[in-house]
């Protein structure tokens, strides 16, 4: 994949876009999907989308990539196939607003945690009511996985559409994947079905030569050890960890 040069759509923050980046690097490094560093790294927190191929897009960095009309696209796809589905999904929708509606506010919640911009007022709080009060009924195993079917329906319907970045459809599912997980702990379910593969974790790469004594003391085993791999050193499995640390500091 050649190098891209993004953004494509000038993306801005968002009422809630600054609270979810937060939250979700926060999960990421307690789940060692990001490294500990990532609040200092600029891939990670720009609304741009990096222009490596190599480096995975977040979910914030979509709108750069996406813009408006391809993000609203989708959500339109989906609510058509909603709107179509069985009686007991989706007339929860209907009891709450047309299809024209769910498209609006879907939309602007997208887009809002995406870079989009300032769409969502309310935030998180009008997020929350929204699944407690309105859409209660499907907040459980089965409502879940329906959602999530006529999801990866749209999305490998709209694969082509989504531009020739292949990053867009894991960043999205890292994003849905996310929520989910969020509405399972939120509402006490479980589901079996995935959106698709999401980002890589992204390793922390160590570089000996602009760390001092006590940084190269405080990384962990497996960290020099991947640090000292990358620098060319062998490492053998028996080196203790103050064996490991001098090798780094010898650099």
């Amino acid at each position: 994949m050649a190098k891209m040069n993004y953004p494509t759509y000038e993306p801005s923050y968002g009422y809630m876009t600054e609270k979810i980046r937060h939250a979700y690097v926060a999960m990421a490094i307690d789940k060692k999907i990001l490294p500990s560093t990532a609040y200092r790294m600029h891939d990670i927190m720009s609304l741009s989308a990096p222009n490596n191929p190599s480096k995975p897009i977040q979910f914030w960095q979509l709108y750069s990539v996406l813009g408006q009309k391809r993000i609203v696209a989708i959500i339109q796809n989906f609510y058509r196939r909603v709107y179509k589905d069985k009686a007991w999904f989706r007339t929860v929708f209907a009891s709450v607003g047309d299809e024209r509606h769910h498209v609006r506010t879907q939309s602007a919640m997208w887009l809002d945690a995406m870079g989009g911009g300032l769409k969502y007022h309310g935030a998180e709080f009008r997020l929350n009511f929204h699944h407690q009060h309105n859409a209660f009924q499907l907040m459980n195993e089965k409502g879940a996985e329906r959602w999530i079917k006529l999801m990866v329906e749209t999305l490998d319907a709209y694969e082509n559409y989504m531009t020739r970045d292949p990053r867009v459809r894991a960043s999205l599912n890292t994003f849905l994947g996310y929520f989910m997980d969020k509405y399972e702990q939120e509402f006490g379910f479980q589901t079996t079905s995935v959106f698709g593969p999401k980002n890589a974790p992204i390793g922390r790469k160590v570089n000996f030569m602009n760390m001092t004594d006590a940084d190269i003391e405080a990384l962990s085993k497996a960290e020099l050890k991947e640090g000292l791999a990358g620098r060319g050193v062998g490492v053998k499995k028996q080196l203790q960890k103050i064996e490991l640390v001098k090798l780094a500091k010898r650099l």
